[in-house]
């Protein structure tokens, strides 16, 4: 089974992997279930180092986000690229792949990847906030799907079936984010 660790405490006892590692942060709202995913696929790390805002990885990097957007959500209006930082993703509805719940909430899954040739930062999580490092071993992928189904359904609050079936659209994207020659099935 891969192994994943918070990504703060693993950067602070020097155990994060340099070359083909997946990091998941997760945002969520104060009062509702939006909630915020960034999946950041890396490699090649020259340095890591701490700053203000949080972990900075100089390092190339690709990421995909989710939104889950509940029901009646005020500024739905909105295109994700231009609501408040909290609620930001960096794209408009036309790059966004939509998955309607039973419940009428809204998941989004962005088609592309955002690429990073020089460096990225992760965000330090606040509150209920979380990032995860999963390490490059042979079942990650199948790890970090199954992450996403059991978030999006008991944290988010997505149905149990639509958590399925937009689990099978981030594995159509995950395709993107791969960095490496090597496949993780």
């Amino acid at each position: 089974m891969a192994r994943a660790q918070e990504l703060f405490p693993a950067y602070q006892s020097g155990e994060l992997p340099k070359k083909n590692g997946y990091i998941v942060s997760t945002f969520y709202h104060a009062s509702s279930s939006y909630t915020r995913y960034e999946l950041i696929s890396f490699d090649n790390v020259k340095d890591i180092f701490m700053g203000d805002e949080g972990l900075t990885f100089q390092a190339e990097g690709r990421k995909i986000y989710v939104l889950v957007e509940p029901a009646g959500w005020p500024n739905s209006h909105t295109e994700p690229a231009y609501r408040t930082e909290a609620e930001r993703i960096p794209y408009r509805y036309k790059e966004l792949i939509t998955h309607t719940t039973k419940r009428q909430d809204r998941v989004f899954v962005g088609r592309d990847p955002v690429v990073s040739y020089g460096n990225f930062t992760v965000l330090k999580p606040v509150g209920q906030n979380v990032a995860y490092v999963f390490y490059p071993e042979e079942d990650v992928r199948k790890n970090l799907m199954e992450f996403f189904r059991l978030s999006l359904w008991k944290q988010a609050r997505v149905p149990q079936s639509d958590a399925r079936e937009v689990v099978k659209i981030i594995n159509e994207v995950f395709e993107k984010i791969i960095l490496s020659e090597q496949e993780f099935h």
